[in-house]
């Protein structure tokens, strides 16, 4: 039996079994063995050459989104309207068969705009190039799925489903389950709220599926059984991606209004119409909510700031935080050597200026002036207090919290 076989097999064998509390140890069972399946179809072949690339597209911008859909659903057309790149659009299916890249200036920033191949069912098991596309899809820090107001809401299933195959949960956090292997003492399971589909039975079979004897396993949620294994899979070869999604409706002109007022009042959903330029500026209003992008403007000792060119912080890049640390960072990572404290101006603190250590939280169109150690400080750092805290003769530091007490005399 071939992998894309066992793969349908045990899809048919879940649809079959009932869902409750008699037969959820097996489902976790089944469930695992899918998983490693699925990861056997996307791991690279060792005679071959390795893992089936993407699209080579250099990163630019501040942030990157990747458009995704069935062929001629206006991914092509919806690229022209929002970035001015031309790309190929006509009346028939896979009009795009490469990966076309352009650039979106919103708000002083610079947002990477790709249009994918359109992909097919089973996408995620090779067919149509559906790899590359749904590779260079992993590197986006959003996902717009474009679809096609006129059809059902199949379209939407399948393609989730797609994504969700290879790894990439849209609009989901990272469940809140802590797994720690340890050298012995077997397996350890404990939960700080009630489950309803998760206990330490039903996690004690995967496991051991993954052949992992010597555990401790902490729940902080209320999480199922994919939300489990997603965990598992993050020290193996495919980990899992969260990223934020939006579904734009397009083609919204050919509906009536109460069909309209149907699908925009969907969760994360967007109706647009590209050939009538209908609500394209609220397309560009919900991407710069969902990405979440905060600027800081720098700001130099007895000058004005600069708000030509902001660093730009998001939540997918760097430290994965919105610190000064992060900023300081981006800037330069020598500085953090030399810095000493940041006056920061903005909605973000009490009073402006106000003087801030790396840890403090950054919001949107803060002004930041770094400063830096003086000569006298950076020596003080450099060589410790006089107060034994280097070894004699040097300048090597020592942390006197391992400094042994001195043994008493000898009589």
């Amino acid at each position: 039996m071939g992998v894309l076989e066992k793969i349908a097999a045990l899809e048919l064998e879940i649809s079959r079994t009932q869902k409750n509390k008699a037969t959820a140890k097996h489902l976790g069972d089944l469930k695992a063995k899918l998983c490693a399946a699925r990861r056997e179809l996307i791991a690279p072949d060792k005679a071959g050459g390795g893992k089936q690339a993407g699209f080579e597209v250099q990163r630019f911008g501040d942030s990157r989104i990747a458009l995704i859909g069935f062929p001629s659903v206006g991914k092509s057309s919806l690229l022209t309207a929002l970035t001015g790149v031309e790309s190929e659009a006509a009346a028939y299916e896979f009009t795009t068969l490469t990966c076309i890249p352009g650039v979106i200036h919103y708000n002083d920033c610079k947002i990477q705009l790709l249009d994918l191949p359109g992909i097919i069912t089973g996408a995620a098991q090779g067919k149509g190039r559906g790899r590359q596309v749904i590779s260079t899809a992993r590197s986006a820090d959003m996902v717009i799925m474009v679809l096609d107001a006129t059809k059902d809401d199949q379209q939407r299933q399948l393609l989730t489903k797609e994504l969700n195959d290879v790894g990439i949960r849209l609009n989901k956090n990272r469940p809140r389950i802590s797994v720690t292997r340890t050298k012995t003492g077997g397996y350890k399971f404990n939960a700080t709220v009630p489950l309803t589909e998760l206990s330490s039975e039903v996690c004690y079979t995967i496991l051991h599926q993954y052949k992992i004897f010597n555990v401790d396993v902490v729940v902080h949620e209320d999480a199922s059984i994919d939300d489990f294994i997603d965990i598992l899979e993050e020290a193996g070869t495919a980990p899992r991606k969260y990223c934020k999604c939006l579904y734009v409706y397009n083609k919204i002109d050919m509906l009536s209004i109460s069909q309209v007022e149907e699908v925009a009042r969907q969760e994360y959903t967007v109706p647009i119409s590209v050939f009538k330029k209908l609500n394209l500026d609220g397309l560009l209003e919900r991407i710069w909510q969902e990405l979440d992008l905060r600027r800081i403007y720098t700001k130099k000792k007895g000058l004005f700031p600069d708000f030509e060119e902001p660093i730009v912080l998001t939540i997918q890049r760097g430290d994965k935080t919105f610190t000064v640390q992060n900023a300081v960072g981006i800037l330069h990572k020598s500085i953090l050597d030399e810095f000493k404290s940041a006056l920061i101006w903005g909605c973000g603190v009490k009073a402006s200026p106000q003087v801030c250590g790396l840890k403090h939280e950054l919001q949107d169109e803060d002004v930041m002036q770094i400063q830096k150690l003086t000569q006298a400080e950076k020596a003080k750092k450099l060589h410790g207090k006089k107060t034994g805290t280097t070894l004699a003769g040097g300048n090597t530091q020592v942390d006197p919290k391992k400094v042994k007490e001195k043994q008493p005399l000898k009589t």
